[in-house]
């Protein structure tokens, strides 16, 4: 690829601190950091080592990491990845989140609702095609439509080429198209897990914190044709944990980060985006915890999302944090000035120079539009499952009755059975909780759009919200028969239906549609095609040497187990049992600090000095709770399950000066397993790799 002398300059100086640290990056497994493991760390990446790690790993489809543990398909992750499975299981006489749970045969491993985990086969190259397919001069509107139809051909025909679940991933924020393929498993029994007691000790005001002492694991295993799936690749155990300063790798699937973006974005999301959505996060939290208040069962209906909003809204206030620091934005803008100074000497580049400019007017757009979107499209005003199931239903019929090329991305035949296995769950509907929510959203919608605002009016259908949500929860989309019967029956059955849920998916449909295609024209496209150009300004001088954006797609990070120096005080790399026990007395063992009552019971069965939790400078963000950690003989010493509050400004700019993620030690796991809850074969099976 070029690379001009004056463009080379100005691009390595601009990107200074995306190559200067060498713990930092996200790295695709078809494109690894070898020169960088080999010169710091003398660590020579094989292909064969990544092959294995790749196929070990797990992406938990509902939003988390995991990774194959034994040849007989037990996965290992969070008890807060797991929490909305054990949460679907339970019921009114059975609290698995608040009790755990431990299946000590095969025949009593749980099957879990609907969750469903991907394994990342192959990765396949496809830019050529996609970018081929979208020609230049194109109206926006035009070159979504041909970008659309692109990826979704190339997934159909993947799929029906290898059976595989199929996803063109957008990488570089539009630079390159890499189609993943992934081994699905819908099939998946709850194993273990602990009290979430244990598992998130200290609550909401340890979040993000360090030092801690969290046993924060779930275990799951997978089955094919009703028997414990025969896996492969999995990871071995080590015997020894970790030592400090040793290099780590973390492999996961990393949500979301803005580290790409340009100055206009980021003032966008700081002045505009993160607070909109911290104004609905914390409007949910209130709502969640009065729900929550009226008794023990309803505290239990909305444990799920009550945790899900809290720890959401204490993340996207650390990165608001960060968006608002001074410094991290002046760095920002001396990158981006050099970069766009350099590509304005550069005569081969002329067309990147306005991609800038572009993307800061497309901003304007966003916000102008986003509320809106969000109530609409995003479904924010009607925050009820009875309907979500009832837009995809009405949609479906529309949908599926066109070509493949011309839907809806979430409607196409690559993401088909993954649509089909969500509508057609039987997780647990709680009609006075689904109340609950849609009469909060309905409120929540008119004083976004206005009383008076002509759809509002037809949504409240002259009643009030209260009372508007009481009538739309008379639907009977709660029966999971209902759902099948309208989907099966395509669009005449959709188009007959009287239930008031599909009458006010129908309602809503043409405008939020119509909100949509104002985004995808008009923000959407027009942004990628100007990140397109700046890929093309980066890649011009270190090639693709970098690592993109996540995209909750499977990466590889690495760094040193190492502690650091807060407030003039060194913070040691690891915890241990002995200090869960003195927090716990610290705090008098009251709420949130108290120990289930089996941890007080057994202190004496522990081996109190057994490594607990402990931080890495390895990048990682939300989605990557899960993700296993392992040394150089890819085996697991550690799981991700935080990072700590310094961690929250990752998600646009790395530091590793007191910035840590969060693990549970290896040696812990097997050690409470035994000694806290007779779970001798699962450790056996943990530390052996299989079954006994």
């Amino acid at each position: 690829m070029r690379s001009s002398t004056l463009i080379s300059a100005g691009i390595i100086m601009a990107m200074l601190s995306a190559t200067a640290r060498a713990d930092e990056g996200m790295w695709l497994f078809n494109n690894p950091p070898k020169k960088l493991l080999h010169d710091k760390y003398g660590f020579d990446v094989t292909p064969e080592w990544l092959e294995h790690v790749q196929k070990s790993s797990v992406r938990f489809n509902s939003g988390g990491s995991g990774s194959f543990v034994s040849a007989d398909g037990l996965v290992m992750t969070n008890h807060h990845v797991g929490l909305g499975a054990l949460q679907k299981l339970s019921s009114k006489d059975k609290d698995y989140v608040k009790d755990g749970f431990y299946a000590r045969t095969l025949d009593e491993e749980y099957k879990s609702v609907d969750e469903e985990l991907n394994v990342l086969m192959e990765i396949e190259d496809v830019t050529k095609q996609v970018k081929a397919a979208v020609k230049a001069g194109l109206p926006a509107e035009k070159a979504f439509e041909a970008r659309r139809a692109i990826i979704a051909k190339i997934e159909a025909d993947s799929l029906k080429k290898t059976g595989l679940r199929s996803n063109v991933i957008t990488l570089y924020q539009g630079g390159q198209y890499h189609l993943y393929r992934f081994k699905r498993y819908t099939d998946v029994r709850l194993v273990f897990a602990p009290e979430q007691q244990i598992a998130f000790f200290g609550g909401d005001a340890d979040n993000f914190a360090y030092p801690r002492y969290d046993l924060d694991v779930c275990f799951f295993r997978v089955y094919e044709n009703g028997k414990p799936a025969k896996i492969e690749h999995y990871l071995k155990w080590s015997k020894s944990g970790v030592k400090d300063e040793e290099l780590v790798f973390v492999s996961g699937h990393p949500g979301k980060t803005d580290r790409l973006s340009t100055v206009a974005e980021l003032e966008y999301l700081r002045d505009t985006g993160f607070p909109y959505l911290l104004q609905r996060l914390n409007r949910w939290e209130v709502m969640a915890s009065v729900y929550s208040g009226q008794g023990v069962e309803q505290e239990r209906q909305a444990k799920d999302f009550l945790f899900s909003v809290a720890n959401s809204r204490k993340a996207r206030m650390g990165g608001l944090e960060g968006l608002q620091d001074p410094a991290m934005m002046a760095k920002k803008k001396a990158e981006e000035k050099a970069l766009r100074a350099a590509v304005a000497k550069d005569a081969e580049l002329s067309d990147v120079a306005d991609a800038w400019d572009i993307i800061a007017k497309i901003q304007k757009i966003r916000g102008e539009n986003i509320r809106k979107y969000i109530v609409l499209e995003g479904g924010a005003g009607f925050n009820s499952s009875l309907f979500g199931y009832a837009r995809t239903l009405v949609r479906a019929a529309d949908e599926f009755a066109k070509p493949n090329e011309k839907r809806l991305e979430e409607f196409g035949d690559a993401d088909k059975k993954s649509l089909e296995l969500k509508l057609f769950s039987k997780r647990p509907l709680y009609r006075e909780y689904e109340l609950a929510k849609l009469n909060d959203s309905l409120s929540w919608l008119v004083e976004q759009l206005g009383y008076q605002h002509k759809l509002v009016q037809q949504i409240l259908a002259g009643k009030s919200p209260r009372e508007r949500a009481g009538e739309l929860i008379g639907s009977k989309l709660f029966d999971v028969k209902e759902r099948k019967r309208l989907y099966e029956g395509g669009k005449e059955a959709v188009a007959e239906s009287k239930d008031p849920m599909i009458l006010l998916a129908r309602l809503v449909d043409k405008e939020a549609r119509a909100i949509r295609k104002v985004m995808e024209n008009e923000v959407e496209e027009p942004k990628k095609q100007a990140y397109d150009t700046i890929a093309r300004a980066k890649f011009a001088a270190l090639g693709t040497n970098t690592y993109p954006d996540a995209t909750f797609t499977l990466r590889l990070a690495f760094g040193q187990v190492k502690g650091y120096t807060e407030g003039g005080k060194h913070i040691p790399f690891e915890t241990t049992f002995a200090g869960l026990y003195r927090k716990a007395a610290e705090q008098k063992n009251k709420p949130p600090f108290d120990l289930p009552p089996r941890w007080i019971e057994r202190k004496n069965k522990l081996n109190l000095k057994t490594p607990f939790n402990f931080v890495c400078t390895a990048d990682i963000i939300g989605g990557n709770s899960g993700s296993p950690v392992i040394n150089r003989d890819a085996e697991v010493v550690g799981l991700i399950f935080d990072g700590n509050i310094q961690s929250l400004v990752w998600d646009f700019a790395y530091t590793d000066e007191v910035a840590r993620a969060v693990s549970v030690c290896s040696n812990a796991i097997p050690e409470a397993l035994r000694a806290i809850y007779d779970a001798e074969d699962l450790a056996t099976e943990v530390v052996s790799g299989r079954r006994q």
